[in-house]
Protein backbone atom coordinates (compact mmCIF):
# COMPACT_ATOMS: atom_id res chain seq x y z
CA UNK A 1 0.00 0.00 0.00
CA UNK A 2 3.12 2.33 0.67
CA UNK A 3 4.87 1.76 -2.20
CA UNK A 4 1.34 2.13 -4.27
CA UNK A 5 0.73 5.60 -2.54
CA UNK A 6 4.51 7.33 -2.91
CA UNK A 7 3.50 8.33 -6.97
CA UNK A 8 0.42 9.76 -6.09
CA UNK A 9 1.44 11.51 -2.72
CA UNK A 10 4.66 12.92 -5.45
CA UNK A 11 2.58 13.78 -7.88
CA UNK A 12 0.16 16.20 -5.94
CA UNK A 13 2.81 17.76 -4.27
CA UNK A 14 4.38 18.43 -7.59
CA UNK A 15 1.28 19.58 -9.04
CA UNK A 16 0.71 21.96 -5.93
CA UNK A 17 4.51 23.09 -6.81
CA UNK A 18 4.00 24.26 -10.28
CA UNK A 19 0.07 25.11 -9.23
CA UNK A 20 1.84 27.93 -6.76
CA UNK A 21 4.54 29.22 -9.04
CA UNK A 22 1.99 29.26 -12.23
CA UNK A 23 -0.43 31.54 -10.16
CA UNK A 24 2.32 33.74 -9.06
CA UNK A 25 3.16 34.03 -12.55
CA UNK A 26 -0.20 34.67 -13.77
CA UNK A 27 -0.94 37.42 -11.14
CA UNK A 28 1.68 39.69 -12.53
CA UNK A 29 0.92 42.09 -14.92
CA UNK A 30 -2.41 40.87 -16.08
CA UNK A 31 -4.41 43.34 -17.60
CA UNK A 32 -7.49 44.76 -15.32
CA UNK A 33 -9.96 44.22 -18.09
CA UNK A 34 -9.50 41.14 -18.66
CA UNK A 35 -13.45 38.83 -18.72
CA UNK A 36 -15.10 38.24 -15.94
CA UNK A 37 -15.00 34.71 -14.64
CA UNK A 38 -12.87 31.73 -12.85
CA UNK A 39 -9.58 30.31 -13.56
CA UNK A 40 -10.61 27.56 -11.69
CA UNK A 41 -7.59 25.21 -9.45
CA UNK A 42 -4.31 25.91 -10.45
CA UNK A 43 -3.09 24.33 -13.20
CA UNK A 44 -6.29 22.22 -13.54
CA UNK A 45 -8.31 25.00 -13.79
CA UNK A 46 -11.74 23.95 -14.93
CA UNK A 47 -10.69 21.09 -17.56
CA UNK A 48 -12.36 18.31 -15.03
CA UNK A 49 -15.77 20.53 -15.28
CA UNK A 50 -15.60 21.29 -18.84
CA UNK A 51 -14.84 17.71 -19.46
CA UNK A 52 -17.30 15.98 -17.30
CA UNK A 53 -19.51 18.05 -19.03
CA UNK A 54 -18.67 16.90 -22.38
CA UNK A 55 -18.87 13.00 -21.17
CA UNK A 56 -22.54 13.56 -20.04
CA UNK A 57 -23.03 15.61 -23.68
CA UNK A 58 -23.99 18.62 -21.48
CA UNK A 59 -21.46 20.92 -22.37
CA UNK A 60 -24.38 23.26 -23.25
CA UNK A 61 -25.36 23.29 -19.59
CA UNK A 62 -21.73 24.30 -18.82
CA UNK A 63 -21.25 27.32 -21.24
CA UNK A 64 -25.41 28.42 -20.33
CA UNK A 65 -23.84 28.57 -16.40
CA UNK A 66 -20.97 31.19 -17.07
CA UNK A 67 -22.95 32.76 -19.60
CA UNK A 68 -25.77 33.75 -17.61
CA UNK A 69 -22.85 35.00 -14.95
CA UNK A 70 -20.87 36.64 -16.79
CA UNK A 71 -22.03 37.25 -20.12
CA UNK A 72 -20.72 35.57 -24.06
CA UNK A 73 -17.45 36.68 -23.13
CA UNK A 74 -15.69 34.99 -19.75
CA UNK A 75 -12.33 33.85 -18.72
CA UNK A 76 -11.74 30.29 -17.79
CA UNK A 77 -8.69 27.84 -17.87
CA UNK A 78 -8.32 24.45 -19.71
CA UNK A 79 -5.73 22.00 -20.65
CA UNK A 80 -3.01 24.16 -18.87
CA UNK A 81 -3.88 27.43 -19.88
CA UNK A 82 -5.83 30.71 -19.23
CA UNK A 83 -8.78 30.60 -21.84
CA UNK A 84 -10.95 33.13 -22.97
CA UNK A 85 -14.38 32.17 -24.55
CA UNK A 86 -16.17 34.00 -26.87
CA UNK A 87 -19.84 32.73 -27.80
CA UNK A 88 -21.93 34.03 -30.77
CA UNK A 89 -21.48 34.56 -34.45
CA UNK A 90 -19.82 38.46 -33.82
CA UNK A 91 -17.40 35.97 -31.69
CA UNK A 92 -17.10 33.24 -34.42
CA UNK A 93 -16.36 35.50 -36.93
CA UNK A 94 -13.50 37.75 -34.42
CA UNK A 95 -12.10 34.13 -33.37
CA UNK A 96 -11.84 32.09 -36.53
CA UNK A 97 -11.00 35.41 -39.07
CA UNK A 98 -8.06 37.27 -37.00
CA UNK A 99 -4.79 37.46 -38.64
CA UNK A 100 -2.30 34.32 -37.75
CA UNK A 101 -0.12 37.47 -36.19
CA UNK A 102 -2.92 37.77 -33.74
CA UNK A 103 -4.71 34.30 -32.80
CA UNK A 104 -2.70 31.61 -34.07
CA UNK A 105 -4.39 27.87 -34.79
CA UNK A 106 -1.80 27.09 -32.27
CA UNK A 107 -2.93 24.48 -30.25
CA UNK A 108 -2.95 23.41 -25.77
CA UNK A 109 0.05 21.36 -24.70
CA UNK A 110 -2.04 17.89 -25.38
CA UNK A 111 -2.77 18.66 -29.33
CA UNK A 112 0.62 19.68 -29.78
CA UNK A 113 2.51 16.88 -28.02
CA UNK A 114 0.28 14.39 -30.34
CA UNK A 115 -0.09 16.64 -33.49
CA UNK A 116 3.36 17.49 -33.40
CA UNK A 117 4.34 21.42 -33.86
CA UNK A 118 4.50 21.04 -37.60
CA UNK A 119 1.21 20.26 -38.12
CA UNK A 120 -1.52 22.07 -40.38
CA UNK A 121 -3.15 23.13 -37.46
CA UNK A 122 0.23 24.85 -36.01
CA UNK A 123 1.58 26.11 -39.34
CA UNK A 124 1.27 30.16 -40.24
CA UNK A 125 2.24 32.32 -43.57
CA UNK A 126 3.66 30.65 -46.63
CA UNK A 127 4.30 27.11 -45.11
CA UNK A 128 0.62 26.72 -44.44
CA UNK A 129 -0.19 27.71 -47.68
CA UNK A 130 2.22 25.36 -49.03
CA UNK A 131 1.32 22.19 -47.30
CA UNK A 132 -2.42 22.83 -47.38
CA UNK A 133 -1.61 23.24 -51.05
CA UNK A 134 -0.50 20.21 -51.54
CA UNK A 135 -3.05 18.39 -48.99
CA UNK A 136 -5.75 19.65 -51.42
CA UNK A 137 -4.57 18.27 -54.66
CA UNK A 138 -6.42 14.71 -52.84
CA UNK A 139 -9.40 16.34 -51.24
CA UNK A 140 -10.83 18.15 -53.62
CA UNK A 141 -14.11 17.96 -55.61
CA UNK A 142 -12.11 17.12 -58.67
CA UNK A 143 -10.28 14.41 -57.23
CA UNK A 144 -12.38 12.82 -55.07
CA UNK A 145 -14.75 11.90 -57.68
CA UNK A 146 -12.07 9.52 -58.75
CA UNK A 147 -12.22 7.74 -55.93
CA UNK A 148 -15.92 7.10 -55.35
CA UNK A 149 -15.89 3.51 -57.40
CA UNK A 150 -13.11 2.34 -54.73
CA UNK A 151 -14.61 3.79 -51.46
CA UNK A 152 -17.72 2.40 -52.47
CA UNK A 153 -15.96 -1.36 -53.02
CA UNK A 154 -14.14 -1.12 -49.35
CA UNK A 155 -17.68 0.06 -47.35
CA UNK A 156 -19.54 -3.37 -49.35
CA UNK A 157 -16.42 -5.89 -48.71
CA UNK A 158 -16.59 -4.25 -44.85
CA UNK A 159 -19.75 -4.83 -44.39
CA UNK A 160 -20.13 -8.31 -45.91
CA UNK A 161 -16.87 -9.30 -43.89
CA UNK A 162 -17.95 -8.05 -40.72
CA UNK A 163 -22.03 -8.75 -40.92
CA UNK A 164 -21.33 -12.21 -42.73
CA UNK A 165 -21.94 -14.18 -38.97
CA UNK A 166 -22.60 -11.28 -36.47
CA UNK A 167 -26.42 -10.71 -35.81
CA UNK A 168 -25.10 -7.99 -33.51
CA UNK A 169 -22.36 -5.44 -34.28
CA UNK A 170 -21.13 -2.27 -32.15
CA UNK A 171 -21.30 0.74 -35.49
CA UNK A 172 -18.56 2.96 -33.28
CA UNK A 173 -16.14 0.47 -33.38
CA UNK A 174 -17.10 -0.65 -36.96
CA UNK A 175 -17.10 2.79 -37.74
CA UNK A 176 -14.05 3.94 -36.64
CA UNK A 177 -12.23 1.17 -38.08
CA UNK A 178 -14.25 1.72 -41.46
CA UNK A 179 -12.86 5.39 -42.01
CA UNK A 180 -9.57 4.29 -40.66
CA UNK A 181 -9.15 1.84 -43.48
CA UNK A 182 -10.51 4.33 -45.85
CA UNK A 183 -7.76 6.69 -44.89
CA UNK A 184 -4.96 4.34 -45.40
CA UNK A 185 -6.11 2.85 -48.52
CA UNK A 186 -7.60 6.13 -50.60
CA UNK A 187 -5.19 8.56 -48.94
CA UNK A 188 -2.32 6.86 -47.52
CA UNK A 189 -1.90 3.81 -49.70
CA UNK A 190 -0.80 1.46 -46.64
CA UNK A 191 -1.71 -1.74 -47.68
CA UNK A 192 0.93 -4.34 -44.99
CA UNK A 193 -1.74 -5.74 -42.43
CA UNK A 194 0.33 -5.72 -39.48
CA UNK A 195 1.70 -2.15 -40.17
CA UNK A 196 -2.16 -1.18 -40.13
CA UNK A 197 -3.53 -3.13 -37.12
CA UNK A 198 0.04 -1.84 -35.73
CA UNK A 199 -0.61 1.62 -36.34
CA UNK A 200 -4.83 1.60 -35.30
CA UNK A 201 -4.12 0.39 -31.99
CA UNK A 202 -1.36 3.30 -31.62
CA UNK A 203 -3.88 6.46 -32.84
CA UNK A 204 -6.77 5.09 -30.59
CA UNK A 205 -4.01 5.79 -27.72
CA UNK A 206 -3.09 9.22 -29.00
CA UNK A 207 -6.29 10.33 -29.58
CA UNK A 208 -7.77 9.95 -26.20
CA UNK A 209 -4.55 12.16 -25.19
CA UNK A 210 -5.40 14.92 -27.28
CA UNK A 211 -8.31 15.84 -24.51
CA UNK A 212 -6.90 14.95 -21.48
CA UNK A 213 -4.85 16.71 -18.68
CA UNK A 214 -0.79 17.49 -19.77
CA UNK A 215 0.36 16.06 -16.68
CA UNK A 216 2.96 13.12 -18.57
CA UNK A 217 4.14 10.98 -15.71
CA UNK A 218 3.86 7.38 -16.31
CA UNK A 219 0.50 5.50 -16.58
CA UNK A 220 -1.16 8.49 -17.44
CA UNK A 221 -3.72 8.83 -21.02
CA UNK A 222 -1.48 12.04 -21.90
CA UNK A 223 1.71 9.98 -20.90
CA UNK A 224 0.42 6.77 -23.06
CA UNK A 225 -0.18 9.04 -25.82
CA UNK A 226 3.12 10.31 -26.52
CA UNK A 227 4.28 6.64 -26.45
CA UNK A 228 2.11 5.72 -29.00
CA UNK A 229 2.87 9.06 -31.11
CA UNK A 230 6.76 7.78 -30.80
CA UNK A 231 5.94 4.05 -32.15
CA UNK A 232 3.57 5.85 -35.09
CA UNK A 233 6.50 8.00 -36.28
CA UNK A 234 8.69 4.95 -36.13
CA UNK A 235 6.45 2.54 -38.10
CA UNK A 236 6.04 5.58 -40.82
CA UNK A 237 9.61 6.46 -41.09
CA UNK A 238 10.82 3.09 -42.77
CA UNK A 239 7.38 3.65 -45.29
CA UNK A 240 8.67 7.15 -45.69
CA UNK A 241 12.20 6.44 -46.91
CA UNK A 242 11.32 3.46 -49.03
CA UNK A 243 9.13 5.89 -50.79
CA UNK A 244 11.32 7.95 -51.10
CA UNK A 245 13.85 5.83 -52.79
CA UNK A 246 10.64 4.96 -55.18
CA UNK A 247 10.26 8.39 -56.15
CA UNK A 248 13.84 9.39 -56.77
CA UNK A 249 14.23 6.48 -59.45
CA UNK A 250 10.70 7.50 -60.80
CA UNK A 251 9.54 3.87 -59.77
CA UNK A 252 6.32 6.13 -58.07
CA UNK A 253 4.43 9.02 -58.82
CA UNK A 254 3.56 11.99 -56.42
CA UNK A 255 0.07 11.51 -57.42
CA UNK A 256 0.04 8.00 -55.90
CA UNK A 257 -1.19 9.06 -52.08
CA UNK A 258 -0.83 12.15 -50.19
CA UNK A 259 2.37 10.75 -48.02
CA UNK A 260 4.37 10.53 -51.65
CA UNK A 261 2.96 13.90 -52.40
CA UNK A 262 4.40 15.52 -49.75
CA UNK A 263 7.44 13.68 -49.93
CA UNK A 264 8.12 15.35 -53.08
CA UNK A 265 7.07 18.95 -52.70
CA UNK A 266 9.94 21.23 -52.22
CA UNK A 267 9.51 24.51 -50.41
CA UNK A 268 10.06 27.97 -51.89
CA UNK A 269 14.05 27.14 -51.71
CA UNK A 270 13.83 24.06 -53.37
CA UNK A 271 13.99 22.09 -50.26
CA UNK A 272 12.54 18.56 -49.33
CA UNK A 273 10.32 18.69 -46.52
CA UNK A 274 11.89 17.78 -43.15
CA UNK A 275 10.85 14.06 -41.87
CA UNK A 276 9.02 16.52 -39.05
CA UNK A 277 6.98 18.18 -41.17
CA UNK A 278 5.70 14.85 -42.52
CA UNK A 279 5.50 12.81 -39.97
CA UNK A 280 3.42 15.69 -38.04
CA UNK A 281 1.02 15.76 -40.75
CA UNK A 282 0.72 12.37 -41.08
CA UNK A 283 -0.41 11.62 -37.74
CA UNK A 284 -2.48 14.69 -38.49
CA UNK A 285 -4.53 13.78 -40.87
CA UNK A 286 -5.06 10.09 -39.84
CA UNK A 287 -6.79 11.67 -36.76
CA UNK A 288 -8.83 14.55 -38.46
CA UNK A 289 -10.15 11.92 -41.38
CA UNK A 290 -10.37 8.80 -39.08
CA UNK A 291 -12.65 10.08 -36.17
CA UNK A 292 -14.09 13.01 -37.35
CA UNK A 293 -15.73 10.51 -40.42
CA UNK A 294 -16.28 8.01 -37.96
CA UNK A 295 -18.56 10.26 -35.61
CA UNK A 296 -20.22 12.01 -38.32
CA UNK A 297 -21.01 8.32 -39.80
CA UNK A 298 -22.34 6.09 -36.43
CA UNK A 299 -24.62 9.55 -35.67
CA UNK A 300 -26.45 9.03 -38.69
CA UNK A 301 -27.22 5.04 -38.43
CA UNK A 302 -28.14 6.36 -34.35
CA UNK A 303 -30.46 8.76 -35.93
CA UNK A 304 -32.22 6.56 -38.82
CA UNK A 305 -33.09 3.98 -36.23
CA UNK A 306 -34.68 6.28 -33.95
CA UNK A 307 -36.83 8.31 -36.40
CA UNK A 308 -38.86 6.39 -39.04
CA UNK A 309 -39.71 8.79 -40.88
CA UNK A 310 -36.18 10.20 -41.39
CA UNK A 311 -35.37 6.47 -42.42
CA UNK A 312 -38.40 6.17 -44.77
CA UNK A 313 -36.99 9.04 -46.65
CA UNK A 314 -33.34 8.28 -46.67
CA UNK A 315 -34.40 4.66 -47.88
CA UNK A 316 -36.24 5.61 -51.00
CA UNK A 317 -33.99 8.37 -51.88
CA UNK A 318 -31.29 5.79 -52.26
CA UNK A 319 -33.06 3.00 -53.31
CA UNK A 320 -34.32 5.27 -56.35
CA UNK A 321 -30.58 5.54 -57.35
CA UNK A 322 -29.90 1.76 -57.28
CA UNK A 323 -33.16 1.66 -59.48
CA UNK A 324 -31.82 4.34 -61.76
CA UNK A 325 -28.18 3.01 -61.67
CA UNK A 326 -29.46 -0.59 -62.86
CA UNK A 327 -27.86 -2.10 -66.15
CA UNK A 328 -25.55 0.86 -66.14
CA UNK A 329 -22.92 0.59 -63.29
CA UNK A 330 -22.11 -2.14 -61.13
CA UNK A 331 -20.55 0.71 -58.45
CA UNK A 332 -21.73 3.65 -57.03
CA UNK A 333 -20.22 6.98 -58.64
CA UNK A 334 -19.76 10.44 -58.56
CA UNK A 335 -23.32 11.29 -60.15
CA UNK A 336 -25.21 9.11 -57.46
CA UNK A 337 -23.74 10.86 -54.33
CA UNK A 338 -24.61 14.16 -56.15
CA UNK A 339 -28.77 12.74 -55.54
CA UNK A 340 -28.06 11.80 -52.53
CA UNK A 341 -29.41 15.53 -51.13
CA UNK A 342 -32.01 14.45 -48.64
CA UNK A 343 -29.61 12.47 -47.04
CA UNK A 344 -26.58 14.93 -46.79
CA UNK A 345 -29.14 17.25 -45.18
CA UNK A 346 -30.40 14.68 -42.41
CA UNK A 347 -26.17 15.31 -42.23
CA UNK A 348 -26.08 18.54 -41.86
CA UNK A 349 -29.29 18.72 -39.62
CA UNK A 350 -27.33 16.06 -37.11
CA UNK A 351 -23.99 18.05 -37.28
CA UNK A 352 -25.85 21.16 -36.31
CA UNK A 353 -27.94 19.72 -32.76
CA UNK A 354 -24.45 17.24 -32.45
CA UNK A 355 -21.31 19.33 -34.08
CA UNK A 356 -18.46 17.09 -34.54
CA UNK A 357 -16.37 19.81 -33.00
CA UNK A 358 -17.93 21.21 -29.85
CA UNK A 359 -15.38 24.65 -30.36
CA UNK A 360 -11.80 24.91 -31.06
CA UNK A 361 -8.59 26.59 -29.51
CA UNK A 362 -6.75 29.82 -30.75
CA UNK A 363 -3.61 31.29 -29.24
CA UNK A 364 -3.43 34.85 -28.78
CA UNK A 365 0.17 36.12 -29.90
CA UNK A 366 0.10 39.40 -28.75
CA UNK A 367 -2.30 41.42 -26.79
CA UNK A 368 -5.73 41.67 -28.44
CA UNK A 369 -8.97 42.65 -27.49
CA UNK A 370 -12.54 41.73 -27.62
CA UNK A 371 -15.48 43.84 -27.15
CA UNK A 372 -13.59 46.15 -24.92
CA UNK A 373 -12.05 43.06 -22.66
CA UNK A 374 -8.58 42.59 -23.21
CA UNK A 375 -7.23 39.41 -24.16
CA UNK A 376 -3.79 38.70 -22.96
CA UNK A 377 -0.76 37.55 -25.25
CA UNK A 378 -0.31 33.63 -24.14
CA UNK A 379 -4.05 33.18 -23.00
CA UNK A 380 -6.04 30.49 -25.08
CA UNK A 381 -9.22 32.12 -27.14
CA UNK A 382 -12.08 29.31 -27.48
CA UNK A 383 -15.30 29.58 -29.75
CA UNK A 384 -17.93 27.09 -29.15
CA UNK A 385 -20.54 26.13 -32.11
CA UNK A 386 -23.23 26.16 -29.95
CA UNK A 387 -23.67 29.49 -29.57
CA UNK A 388 -24.94 29.87 -32.99
CA UNK A 389 -25.96 26.55 -34.29
CA UNK A 390 -28.81 26.54 -31.01
CA UNK A 391 -29.99 30.03 -31.66
CA UNK A 392 -33.37 30.49 -32.09
CA UNK A 393 -32.84 33.87 -34.41
CA UNK A 394 -30.41 32.07 -36.62
CA UNK A 395 -32.34 28.61 -36.69
CA UNK A 396 -35.70 28.67 -36.03
CA UNK A 397 -36.86 26.11 -33.62
CA UNK A 398 -33.33 24.57 -33.20
CA UNK A 399 -34.41 21.78 -30.93
CA UNK A 400 -36.17 20.40 -33.79
CA UNK A 401 -35.05 17.94 -35.94
CA UNK A 402 -35.74 19.78 -39.50
CA UNK A 403 -33.25 19.25 -42.39
CA UNK A 404 -35.21 20.84 -44.45
CA UNK A 405 -33.91 24.36 -42.76
CA UNK A 406 -30.78 23.36 -45.37
CA UNK A 407 -33.14 22.88 -48.35
CA UNK A 408 -34.37 26.37 -49.13
CA UNK A 409 -33.94 28.31 -46.16
CA UNK A 410 -36.62 30.96 -45.89
CA UNK A 411 -33.32 33.47 -44.94
CA UNK A 412 -29.86 32.52 -45.90
CA UNK A 413 -27.74 31.36 -43.05
CA UNK A 414 -25.53 34.33 -42.31
CA UNK A 415 -22.04 33.57 -41.78
CA UNK A 416 -19.53 32.16 -38.65
CA UNK A 417 -23.09 30.44 -38.09
CA UNK A 418 -22.76 27.02 -39.10
CA UNK A 419 -19.43 25.67 -38.07
CA UNK A 420 -18.96 21.57 -38.31
CA UNK A 421 -16.28 22.33 -40.14
CA UNK A 422 -14.83 25.24 -39.03
CA UNK A 423 -14.95 28.76 -41.02
CA UNK A 424 -11.85 30.87 -41.72
CA UNK A 425 -8.26 30.00 -43.16
CA UNK A 426 -8.21 26.92 -41.20
CA UNK A 427 -11.60 25.83 -42.66
CA UNK A 428 -11.43 22.26 -42.61
CA UNK A 429 -9.97 21.11 -45.64
CA UNK A 430 -11.28 17.64 -45.54
CA UNK A 431 -15.20 18.18 -45.46
CA UNK A 432 -15.98 17.21 -49.23
CA UNK A 433 -13.84 13.74 -48.33
CA UNK A 434 -15.77 13.02 -44.99
CA UNK A 435 -19.62 13.92 -47.28
CA UNK A 436 -18.47 11.41 -49.94
CA UNK A 437 -17.49 9.15 -46.99
CA UNK A 438 -20.49 8.97 -45.19
CA UNK A 439 -22.84 9.36 -48.42
CA UNK A 440 -21.13 6.22 -49.86
CA UNK A 441 -21.44 4.60 -46.22
CA UNK A 442 -24.87 5.47 -45.58
CA UNK A 443 -25.76 3.93 -49.45
CA UNK A 444 -24.35 0.77 -48.25
CA UNK A 445 -25.70 -0.19 -45.39
CA UNK A 446 -29.30 1.23 -46.01
CA UNK A 447 -29.71 -1.05 -48.95
CA UNK A 448 -27.99 -4.04 -48.20
CA UNK A 449 -29.49 -4.47 -44.20
CA UNK A 450 -32.36 -3.51 -41.98
CA UNK A 451 -31.21 -2.77 -38.23
CA UNK A 452 -32.41 -1.52 -34.88
CA UNK A 453 -30.90 -0.31 -31.79
CA UNK A 454 -30.05 -3.15 -29.23
CA UNK A 455 -30.74 0.58 -26.48
CA UNK A 456 -32.95 2.38 -27.90
CA UNK A 457 -32.14 4.96 -25.26
CA UNK A 458 -29.12 5.07 -25.96
CA UNK A 459 -27.62 8.53 -24.73
CA UNK A 460 -24.73 10.67 -26.57
CA UNK A 461 -21.14 11.48 -24.47
CA UNK A 462 -18.36 13.09 -25.71
CA UNK A 463 -14.92 11.57 -25.61
CA UNK A 464 -14.49 14.10 -27.13
CA UNK A 465 -15.94 13.55 -30.18
CA UNK A 466 -20.00 12.73 -29.99
CA UNK A 467 -20.79 8.99 -29.94
CA UNK A 468 -23.38 6.83 -28.22
CA UNK A 469 -22.63 6.09 -24.71
CA UNK A 470 -22.39 2.24 -25.79
CA UNK A 471 -21.11 2.15 -28.78
CA UNK A 472 -24.13 2.04 -30.66
CA UNK A 473 -25.02 -1.98 -30.53
CA UNK A 474 -27.47 -2.82 -33.16
CA UNK A 475 -29.43 -6.24 -34.23
CA UNK A 476 -29.10 -6.22 -38.31
CA UNK A 477 -30.27 -8.61 -40.72
CA UNK A 478 -29.92 -8.78 -44.85
CA UNK A 479 -32.25 -6.67 -46.29
CA UNK A 480 -34.80 -8.60 -48.22
CA UNK A 481 -34.17 -6.86 -52.00
CA UNK A 482 -30.76 -6.69 -51.48
CA UNK A 483 -28.42 -5.38 -54.80
CA UNK A 484 -25.17 -5.58 -54.17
Amino acid sequence: MVVVGIPFIFICAFTLSLAFLLSKFLSKGQPKNVPKGSLGYPIIGETLSFLKAQRQNKGSDWLEQRTSKYGTVFKTSLMGSPTVFIIGQAGNKFVLSSPDDVLSAKKPLTLQKIFGRQSLVELTGSRYRLVKGEMMKFLKPECLQNYVKEMDELVNTELLREFKENETIGVVEFMKKLSYDMACNILFDIKDENTREALFEDFIIAFKAIHSLPINFPGTTFWRGQRARERIIDRILPIMNKRREELSKGLLSSTNDMLSCLLALRDENHQPLADDIITDNFIFLFVASHDTSATLMTLMIWKLSRDQEVYNKVLEEQMEIIKQREGTEDRLTWADVQKMKYTWRVAQELMRMIPPLFGSFRKALKDTSYQGYDIPKGWQVYWAAYGTHMNNDIFKNPLKFDPSRFETPTKPIPPFSYLPFGAGLHYCIGNEFARVETLTTIHNFIKMYEWSQVNPEEPITRQPMPYPSMGLPIKIKPRSNTMT
